[in-house]
């Protein structure tokens, strides 16, 4: 075995991986689709989502934590992986309120795009409907915690890539939340339409202001083809 690289297989396809990296950037290197929602290049993943969930070695893990070992065999576009997959996604939007067509973020969504990828037209579990707080105090960036999915992504993303603390979590279990300091508005904070957390919500969450529906509804990244890469096992 060469010291420089690592070779396993992903449903039987055979993939090199560099020491150190993870399923997940093995499979994006060689062109193999694993979904995603909580992975941001450039952030420490810690699998929050589950929406990666692969089975290795007849293991189920999350890929983006996961080193790649020599020998390793993973499933990753098998029904019941996406099954599980569904389940997740279903859940996300259950716990939220997601209303597709009045979003703005609706097409660019990646909670929305993993959904078509999944085939899933509707949620099979009853929505839960929560009363969740909007904040509209900065002049540049709408808050909706309405469609907060919990992905740590721009919690991440203004702690170590910003170097600001704009976000955080706060509760735990049913009663986790995101939010920003006690007491403050999101104008009250240091954040600004520059910083890289603005873009790092993977559904409507922090939107900018004064650019809705710039480009239109039918001409955006999920809405002709989500993930046409590799077609999802049924």
């Amino acid at each position: 075995m060469s010291k420089d690289k690592i070779t396993f297989t992903i449903d039987g396809c055979e993939v090199t991986a560099q020491p150190g990296q993870t399923v997940m950037q093995a499979a994006d290197a060689a062109n193999i689709r694993i979904p995603q929602l909580c992975y941001l290049e450039g952030l420490t993943p810690h699998g929050s989502c589950r929406v990666c969930i692969v089975k290795a070695n007849g293991r189920l893990d999350t890929s983006c934590t996961l080193p790649a070992v020599e020998g390793m065999v993973v499933e990753n576009n098998t029904e019941e992986i996406n099954e599980y997959r569904r389940d997740l996604v279903d859940m996300l939007f259950v716990e939220g309120n997601h209303i597709c067509p009045s979003c703005e973020k609706s097409g660019d969504c990646e909670l929305q795009g993993v959904a078509y990828e999944l085939g899933i037209t509707a949620p099979k579990y009853p929505y839960q409907f929560p009363r969740r707080e909007t904040d509209a105090s900065h002049p540049d960036i709408f808050l909706d915690l309405n469609r907060c999915i919990l992905c740590a992504r721009c919690v991440q993303t203004s702690r170590d890539l910003d170097g600001k603390t704009v976000f955080e979590f706060v509760g735990r279990g049913p009663d986790k939340k995101l939010a920003i300091r006690p007491g403050a508005r999101l104008a009250d904070t240091e954040l600004d339409i520059t910083d890289q957390v603005v873009g790092s919500c993977p559904v409507g969450t922090i939107l900018k202001k004064r650019v809705g529906f710039a480009v239109p509804v039918g001409e955006r990244t999920y809405d002709k083809e989500p993930h046409p890469e590799q077609p999802v096992s049924e």
